[in-house]
């Protein structure tokens, strides 16, 4: 195999006095350095630490942390498939087993001249298109077998990425219903203009007047979260756009920040008018990387016109700005504590709290996190008014929603419905036919059958944070919480035992049923394991991981039943097929050489 070249001293060095050799950009160094050769070696590693006066431990930690980090040789050309559940009902399998067949590389592994690697990730946040990869960062989707043929021969010819057809890259909004956000044609700063003309106070009370909720799927009152933030103790107050947008299904983040980014970034400015805030951060999913470079440019944009800096459109102490943070591949870090912790560079693991991010956030500041949608819906806000804003929707769920809608349907792509939408409006509109069921909220969300298309979105009904995938009668639902399962097991941060342990067994067991053991004991612990992930764990991970798995097994029990072999127990390990191979090398395969069964202990 070929040695890959290491990073030279200078061009590190470079990279460290970019961002200052401060170790809160510790994730941000070491995304820059890996871009110089691939992958993180240790001597890069070594000379990172001893740069930026830290354990080489912390650096190491961190880097093997986050997935889109290597401390591994990859290939030049790095593919990663999306293996959420939607790209599986697409073929995702067949379509990564033919492109490695024609690298002649495995799955998972560097290929021996260290041209390809070839391995699966979480979902891409392009299930409105899928199947669908990433190459080296930049997004590739709607493929087939054709285009695996074509990108085999492109890798295989050395042919560098900005050399590929420009159609493969291209990403569409697909959106199919707008409402009244994204019908909004705002010129620019005339939110703003609108919020500081209220003065703060005023603001303020628009917001509350509107009663928005976050749109991050736990629905905590907007005002609330922005009042605790400015009236907490210390001047240095943070805004932070949460764009880690991982849950499995939801795109709709990546659609706003595609076209709509003035109005997310006008919406963080106008949260730091609300709470006096300085500093602001979009934490940016590391799967959406292909996105900064337009982002970087509506910055730069909106600096040039007053939108951004000092003395915000001729307002005397109001200085704002925002950077760009880049996630690189961990589902727990769309937990706000969790965000923080990366932003600090530190691993994103979830913090204890109390206290909340609004008093003690990032760097120990008051810091007020809102995702994407949140912020954009400001702006409808402080052009209209509060009130205004609270006339659509239900009294407790006010404003519109956007769905991302994936799955069995002809139309998946991103819908704009007023809250108090019922699931049967949603199917009819996006050419959905004989649906069994629909995940609500991603992975961690609800499972509705069809006897529940009669409800409705909303807090008080069904709250979501946008995922809506709809599965017809063709699908396993099975199969689709042991996806789930499967994706939660490797997002664990590890960090606490009920998470860390409980969800590696909860794969466990699903994996035995699938693979034909099952028994009426591993439904029950199953279900005491839900119990338990629920009441132990250290986070909303954890606590969420059984979801799927008890609502399939409850609303779908059939489909976990015609796969019991015992009404007792099975073990999932056959240690008498094990010693098949000691039998045939000893040459006895008498009675005495193997295991009873269960059922002849029995007898």
């Amino acid at each position: 195999m070929p040695t890959t070249p290491l990073a030279a001293p200078a061009d590190l060095d470079g990279v460290l006095q970019r961002h200052q050799h401060n170790p809160t950009r510790l994730l941000q160094i070491l995304i820059d350095a890996q871009d110089l050769t691939g992958w993180l070696p240790a001597p890069t590693l070594t000379h990172i630490a001893a740069a930026l006066g830290i354990p080489r431990a912390r650096v190491e930690g961190v880097a093997g942390f986050y997935s889109f980090l290597y401390t591994r040789p990859v290939g030049r050309y790095r593919v990663l498939f999306s293996d959420n559940i939607t790209d599986r009902m697409l073929g995702n399998d067949g379509l990564m087993d033919a492109l490695c067949r024609k690298l002649w590389v495995e799955p998972g592994k560097l290929s021996e001249d260290g041209l390809v690697s070839v391995a699966t990730t979480s979902c891409t946040g392009l299930c409105d298109q899928g199947p669908a990869i990433l190459v080296n960062g930049l997004a590739i989707g709607q493929l087939s077998h054709q285009r695996i043929n074509e990108i085999a021969e492109l890798i295989r010819q050395q042919r560098p990425l900005d050399l590929w057809p420009a159609e493969y890259f291209r990403v569409d909004d697909n959106i199919r219903r707008k409402d009244a956000l994204l019908n909004l044609q705002m010129p620019l700063g005339d939110a703003l203009r609108a919020a500081i003309a209220r003065g703060r106070d005023g603001w303020l009370g628009e917001m509350r007047a509107s009663r928005l909720r976050g749109r991050g799927g736990a629905g905590f009152a907007t005002a609330v979260k922005w009042e605790s933030a400015r009236n907490a103790p210390g001047a240095d107050k943070v805004i932070v756009c949460n764009a880690d947008e991982g849950e499995p299904g939801t795109f709709k983040d990546r659609v706003l920040l595609n076209s709509y980014a003035d109005l997310v970034f006008e919406g963080m400015t106008l949260a730091a008018w609300a709470i006096g805030a300085s500093e602001g951060f979009l934490y940016l999913r590391g799967e959406y990387r292909y996105l900064r470079p337009q982002l970087e440019a509506v910055l730069a944009r909106r600096r040039e016109a007053g939108l951004l800096g000092t003395a915000i459109l001729g307002t005397p102490g109001f200085d704002f700005d925002i950077q760009i943070h880049l996630g690189a591949g961990a589902y727990v870090c769309g937990e706000e504590s969790a965000l923080i912790e990366s932003l600090e560079g530190k691993r994103g693991t979830p913090r204890i709290r109390p206290p909340f991010p609004v008093v003690k956030g990032y760097l120990g500041r008051p810091t007020a996190v809102n995702n994407v949608e949140t912020h954009a819906k400001t702006c409808l806000i402080a052009l209209y008014g509060g009130e205004a804003f609270a006339d659509t929707g239900t009294a407790q769920s006010t404003g519109t929603k956007l769905l991302s809608i994936s799955g069995d349907c002809a139309a998946p792509g991103i819908y704009e419905y007023p809250f108090g939408v019922p699931i049967t409006r949603i199917l009819e509109d996006c050419g959905a036919s004989d649906t069994q069921a629909v995940q609500v909220g991603g992975a961690a969300g609800i499972c509705l059958a069809n006897y529940e298309f009669h409800r409705h979105i909303a807090y008080e009904d069904v709250p979501t944070a946008g995922a809506f995938m709809i599965f017809d009668g063709s699908r396993d639902l099975f199969d689709v919480a042991r996806a789930f399962v499967h994706f939660f097991a490797h997002e664990s941060c590890g960090f606490c035992t009920p998470c860390r342990v409980g969800t590696a067994l909860l794969k466990g067991f699903m994996d035995k049923l699938a693979d034909g053991h099952g028994a009426r004991a591993d439904l029950n612990d199953i279900e005491w394991l839900d119990r338990l992930l629920k009441n132990a764990s250290h986070c909303g991970l954890g606590s969420a991981a059984p979801n799927p798995v008890i609502d399939t097994l409850q609303k779908f029990r059939p489909a976990y039943e015609r796969r019991l072999v015992s009404l007792d127990f099975e073990p999932a390990f056959d240690l008498d097929a094990a010693l098949a191979e000691a039998r045939q090398l000893t040459a006895r395969d008498d009675p005495g050489a193997h295991l009873k069964t269960h059922e002849e202990d029995a007898r």
